[in-house]
């Protein structure tokens, strides 16, 4: 390839047939999927690593996923984060805010541990609390008795529950989009699944008391804004009716210790299922509205969907957008890792994934190892309560030495299944699912 050609990220984005005859000589067949004639079979072959059993089902205009480049530098290659009590191998996307995403590989455990879990962060992270105990949450706006109440306080009053919750942020999945949509460039790795302690949310809100004229909440934290400390960084609500399902927590634990400041500490909301913007951190209070909540990251495009789909980069209409709520269908592979090479004689690899899809449950998972040919279905096992991901094993046997990917896709209960592309660009990039694949090198 030229040297000064883009990158071939840039060249499949804009023209993948151009990006297959340059790096690979490849032709395309409007008879067939795609198929590598000689040099340019060989040529893919030399650029992955060895031979491709299942060449002739490999979809023109597809960069493999052995050369699927990190982002958000790919000159580079992915930043580490380096942060007291976190795993080294966790990608750093921005520093301020600090966030950082957990690649699907240190998401093998049932449950995330506290050091593999993913950071997003909206401003700068606030000090830890002095005396934990002593943290003020208040309940106000449409109760019939204004609730304020210190976290010591909330332990005695209201009957603890540990739950193993899905956490993902809205954004997850928003570097699959094409073109590039704005904000952090997650992969899959925007979420986790912890043990959460705490106390029911509908417990407290009907402590104080909810009004028949209660429409939403409004969520709050002391993290400020970075333009302004003074105005909230993000304050984001849920319907009445979602903020009283019964799944829905105020925590102070996570994975059985004190819930640590760079997580929300002393005390956060976990909001089931949603965006993860909507479980605020550092929480002081909730407040009932009679009205749709428009806090900062309400409204707009910010955390919301198209309806209709929209032209990427046209104006948006407000009209044709609506909030995300329940979070879409994804499963991912979480062993082996993208890259793994394993010996000539393996015939059999072992996989392991995890499969959530926000307020529903996941239906079925399907394995490829022939560029979605054919699928095999995988073994998953039900969640530990509502919520909770869904672990699933299966068995593949490949032919011989080679290249092979392996797609993962997963279908929820009313039947959507995981596209193999993100659709439905918007602005921000919420709501991007597509199926994952690895690359695995057998030889």
């Amino acid at each position: 390839m030229a040297g000064n050609e883009r990158s071939i990220d840039e060249l499949y984005q804009d023209d993948p047939e151009r990006a297959d005859a340059l790096a690979f000589g490849r032709k395309v067949d409007v008879n067939r999927r795609g198929f590598l004639g000689g040099t340019g079979l060989a040529a893919m072959g030399a650029a992955v690593g060895g031979a491709i059993p299942f060449a002739a089902n490999m979809p023109g205009g597809l960069i493999p996923a052995a050369l699927a480049q990190e982002k958000p530098a790919p000159s580079k290659g992915p930043q580490y984060l380096k942060f007291p009590g976190k795993h080294e191998g966790l990608v750093l996307l921005g520093d301020r805010p600090l966030v950082a995403e957990t690649p699907e590989s240190l998401l093998d455990d049932d449950t995330t541990p506290t050091n593999k879990f993913f950071i997003r962060n909206n401003a700068n992270t606030p000090d830890p609390a002095k005396d934990p105990d002593s943290w003020k949450i208040t309940i106000d706006g449409e109760v019939n008795q204004k609730l304020e109440i210190a976290l010591g306080e909330l332990k005695k009053k209201f009957r603890p529950v540990t739950r193993r919750l899905v956490l993902e942020c809205g954004g997850n999945g928003r570097s699959f989009f094409t073109p590039t949509a704005r904000g952090n460039q997650w992969t899959n790795g925007g979420v986790g699944c912890a043990e959460w302690t705490g106390v029911r949310l509908a417990d407290v809100l009907r402590a104080a008391g909810v009004k028949t004229s209660a429409v939403f909440t409004g969520h709050y934290g002391i993290d400020g804004s970075l333009a302004d400390p003074n105005r909230p960084a993000l304050s984001r609500g849920v319907p009445i009716k979602k903020a009283l399902d019964q799944n829905n927590l105020i925590v102070w634990a996570m994975n059985g210790e004190p819930l640590s400041t760079i997580h929300g500490g002393p005390v956060r909301l976990i909001v089931a299922g949603w965006p993860g913007s909507v479980s605020s951190k550092w929480l002081t209070r909730i407040w009932v509205r009679d009205k749709v909540h428009d806090g900062p990251g309400m409204g707009g495009t910010s955390y919301r969907v198209t309806i209709k789909p929209m032209i990427p980069g046209s104006k948006p209409d407000d009209a044709n957008f609506r909030d995300l709520e329940s979070m879409p269908v994804r499963s991912i592979i979480t062993s082996p890792s993208n890259g793994t090479k394993l010996a000539g004689d393996v015939r059999e690899i072992n996989l392991r994934g995890a499969a959530w899809a926000g307020d529903l449950s996941v239906r079925r998972v399907d394995v490829s190892i022939d560029f979605g040919a054919t699928w095999r279905q995988a073994q998953l096992r039900p969640p530990r309560n509502r919520y909770d991901w869904q672990r699933w094993t299966a068995t593949v046997r490949v032919p011989s030495e080679g290249y092979y990917e392996i797609w993962t896709r997963a279908t929820d209960q009313r039947g959507t299944m995981q596209p193999h592309i993100a659709g439905n660009w918007n602005p921000q990039g919420y709501g991007a699912n597509p199926m994952h694949r690895i690359a695995v090198l057998i030889g």
